[in-house]
């Protein structure tokens, strides 16, 4: 089978390789999967540039939002699940703790990340948990449902499981354009909030303008500034976050009296430099909210397969050209998902 490989750190030219290699033979509880589609995230770049907790094991085969067609089943897995249609929920725990017990997967000592700490999808065949697999609903193709798991998954969480917001509430997605503020934007929008959001570029904002009430051009505006003079003062009750330590602080000053807000990432680095006052003096709440669980996951592909919600598809790339999809993530030169066809 073909895969692509990270192979080093650096640009995308140099370090991502296709590589041919014998497929995986599934093992106990596992299944095989021919890939189907598989779309990117910060993580894949992440892995390629590396990051604090990095282990500079190479090569690395990532993709974490697979979808395909169970074609192998190992010892102890169903065999009905052969010929099947599946979407891959990315996460892998131990299905024993106090917090697996609970739900809460995300929260297990021994969680793993598919594509991250163990092989992912970027190839043409992927050996998965039979836990993790989601028949594909009929009604969506294999790219839209690879656009869901990670980034509607994490964005449904930050806005509905922790953020708990209201139809009657503010909301301040930053960085509405990329794969989990666009999926906030929309679920907010849902929702009935009034919806604030941030860009950069005018074609990102007039696409961004279809689900929000007010967009703010950050290059142009402080856009804790921008908020205040947008809401009278008042504040948003919640901020999307995952940006990091260049805007936490404008983060927190857009926020209301008693306002939340929902860290899901910090793709600027992950030191922020804030004034603990700017929190607590104005009963302000930071909530950590990484990928949803797995109940997360199925809410949201459920309204995904529903129609009520629909991941926005910048480009379909074959895997022979994950280095310019990997380049367009680089250069923010991207709307939505970035989707591979293996």
């Amino acid at each position: 089978m073909r895969a692509a490989h990270i192979t080093q750190y650096g640009d995308p030219e140099e370090t991502l390789k296709l590589v041919d290699m014998e497929a995986p033979e599934p093992g106990p509880n596992e299944v095989r999967i021919a890939v189907e589609a598989v779309a990117l995230n910060h993580l894949d770049v992440f892995a390629r540039k590396g990051h604090p907790a990095d282990e500079g094991k190479f090569p690395k085969q990532t993709g974490s939002d697979i979808a395909g067609v169970v074609d192998a089943v190992g010892d102890n897995a169903d065999d009905a699940w052969v010929g099947e249609e599946v979407v891959v929920y990315p996460g892998v725990s131990c299905g024993e703790c106090e917090f697996c017990m609970a739900g809460e997967h995300t929260m297990c000592h021994e969680y793993e990340i598919i594509g991250e700490d163990r092989s992912g999808g970027l190839a043409e065949d992927v050996v998965v948990p039979e836990w993790n697999l989601e028949p594909k609903p009929e009604s969506i193709d294999f790219v839209t449902a690879a656009a869901v798991p990670v980034t509607f998954t994490t964005a449904w969480r930050m806005i509905v499981t922790a953020g708990k917001l209201r139809p009657a509430e503010r909301a301040l997605i930053l960085g509405a354009s990329g794969g989990v503020g666009n999926a906030a934007l929309k679920i907010a929008e849902r929702l009935g909030a009034t919806v604030y959001a941030t860009t950069s570029t005018e074609k990102k904002a007039a696409v961004v303008r279809e689900h929000a009430d007010e967009v703010i051009d950050h290059t142009a505006v402080e856009f804790d500034e921008a908020v205040m003079t947008l809401t009278d003062g008042r504040g948003v009750d919640l901020v999307a976050e995952h940006v990091g330590q260049t805007t936490w602080q404008q983060s927190i000053n857009a926020m209301a009296m008693g306002g939340r807000m929902v860290v899901c990432g910090a793709t600027s680095g992950p030191e922020p430099n804030i004034d603990i006052r700017s929190l607590y003096q104005h009963h302000r709440q930071i909530r950590g909210a990484p990928m949803g669980n797995r109940q997360d996951f199925g809410d949201v592909l459920s309204l995904v397969a529903n129609g009520e919600l629909e991941p926005r598809i910048d480009r379909i790339l074959p895997l022979h050209r994950i280095a310019e999809g990997h380049a367009a993530i680089d250069n923010r030169d991207v709307i939505g998902k970035v989707v591979i066809r293996p």
